[in-house]
């Protein structure tokens, strides 16, 4: 009892009553501090932020449950007992005995500093009671000891603040480059002119317009070009006037042609906060990611250092595909013309898209952002947790390139592909429900919902009279038959009696 430390029994009520209080005032503040924000964004009318702000919460939720189960159940789990064949199998590092003495000592040091009275020792002191509980069945091993346990508890929870911290970094330092176009959006929109007017008297050549010269001169119809062109223009200068002005006027005269002076940029920032709720959450394949990476982790396969490229890979397909439907949509308009009546007018359509879905490119972003804030999360647990000289932390000649491909995945999503997919995404078939004011959606939500209702009442009451119409056929049916079998037989019995000479008679009934 003495190596496992005291019970509750015998742990002092004073100290009992300090923890009790300094935990649960810690987490009231946090509850309190996400509610007043949630009012504050309610009260901004900032409808997408706090549906984030919610979504932000059941993620909390969801690593409390996770959380709680692995507390319950830590010490069932760790007196399942599997042979040492499978528990010496896929390492993240090799069995040594010096190695496996400096991980324990950093380990029991770190928890010493965070707690004097001693978690390392306790945990130690559980992890060799697992062990001991196994071995008494000779080549038994324990399935996962209690501080195998307690690392993959924090694991989790860092994982889960590295992605909602990173996600919320990347919104905002997106939307802050998103807002740096409201200029341009004031710029055209204080040109007060007849949009009608300007199209019957207005030529533009389309070759000189700086839209074409940007995406179409030295291109041309080279496909490798045109590809080659959107790769490196990711990289600077990725959205301009002309690129700005131009797709917002295609977009407008395609869905909003009857409102010249509609706020395209409002739109715009309205779209890309209601997509920040769905980048912001952990969706089921998400974790399912987790699960594949840990397995990876293999001592000698180097995993995190391959794994470190995906979302740079798939971040510069996204922001080449971005920039290539721009410049799709120029090649569009100046191979057809050279010259057009009024404004250059691109012609919005998904099939510039992967599989025609331009949402899929959301969904990409989201898988990009949780795998850079995977990798961010594992080096700064494995760092804090075993030391940075840790056989699991791998060499020095991995971990500077990881790093340096986490700064940079992060920075070309805020600044370039983010703000990018914000633009073009909206160069689709069909508009974002964003286009209309949040008590405009309420109420063709509610209006839909009613007229939804009201069908199916329709079609109750439709099926309702059909039924009590078939029942009552065969009876009907019979007295008309009746009725008309009658009908012939006085119309029969007439013919008849129509050659005929009847004697007249008079008003007393006497034949005169």
């Amino acid at each position: 009892m003495a190596e496992e430390g005291a019970t509750l029994e015998y742990t002092p009520t004073w100290v009992v009553a300090v923890v009790c209080t300094v935990i649960v005032a810690i987490s009231l503040f946090v509850e309190r501090f996400l509610h007043y924000l949630g009012k504050f964004l309610k009260k901004k009318n900032q409808k997408p932020l706090f549906e984030a702000l919610q979504k932000i919460k059941e993620e909390l939720m969801l690593l409390g449950f996770i959380s709680l189960l692995l507390t319950v159940f830590q010490g069932r789990i760790a007196k399942i007992c599997i042979p040492k064949d499978l528990a010496n199998k896929w390492m993240p590092c090799e069995k040594d005995e010096e190695k496996n003495a400096s991980t324990t000592a950093h380990f029991q040091s770190f928890f010493s500093f965070i707690s004097p009275h001693g978690t390392g020792r306790r945990l130690l002191a559980e992890a060799s009671s697992s062990e001991e509980y196994c071995s008494a069945d000779e080549g038994k091993a324990p399935l996962l000891s209690t501080t195998a346990l307690h690392h993959l508890h924090i694991f989790i929870f860092v994982l889960a603040v590295a992605h909602v911290t990173f996600c919320a970094l990347t919104i905002l330092f997106g939307g802050a480059k998103i807002r740096q176009w409201k200029h341009w959006e004031d710029s055209v929109s204080k040109e007060e002119y007849d949009a009608e007017e300007v199209l019957k008297t207005k030529y533009t050549h389309v070759h000189e317009h700086d839209f074409i010269k940007n995406r179409f001169r030295g291109v041309g119809k080279s496909a490798f070009l045109g590809w080659l062109h959107s790769f490196f223009k990711q990289f600077y200068g990725s959205v301009n006037k002309s690129d700005y002005t131009t797709l917002r006027l295609g977009f407008i005269m395609n869905h909003c042609r009857g409102n010249p002076k509609f706020d395209f940029h409002k739109y715009l920032m309205r779209a890309f906060e209601a997509d920040f709720k769905k980048v912001v959450g952990i969706s089921w394949y998400l974790w399912l990611f987790v699960v594949l990476f840990l397995l990876l982790n293999v001592h000698g396969w180097h995993a995190y250092f391959w794994i470190a490229f995906i979302p740079v890979i798939l971040l510069l397909a996204v922001g080449t595909k971005l920039e290539h439907v721009i410049s799709q949509l120029a090649h569009e308009v100046a191979e057809k013309h050279v010259a057009v009546e009024g404004d250059l007018v691109v012609k919005p359509s998904d099939d510039h898209f992967w599989f025609h879905r331009p949402r899929l490119v959301l969904l990409l972003i989201h898988v990009i952002l949780f795998q850079n804030s995977f990798e961010i999360a594992v080096f700064f647990w494995i760092w804090i947790q075993y030391g940075f000289d840790s056989c699991i932390m791998g060499r020095i000649v991995f971990i500077i390139p990881r790093l340096v491909l986490g700064v940079f995945v992060q920075f070309l999503c805020s600044y370039s592909t983010l703000p990018l997919y914000a633009l073009v995404t909206q160069m689709g078939t069909s508009f974002n429900k964003a286009i209309f004011d949040e008590d405009v959606q309420e109420g063709l939500v509610g209006w839909a919902k009613q007229a939804k209702r009201n069908m199916g009442l329709k079609k109750a009451a439709n099926n309702g009279s059909t039924h009590v119409g078939q029942k009552q056929t065969f009876p009907t049916a019979v007295q008309l038959a009746k009725v008309s079998d009658d009908q012939k037989q006085s119309a029969m019995e007439e013919g008849n009696n129509a050659g005929e000479i009847t004697p007249e008679r008079n008003s007393n009934g006497v034949h005169k």
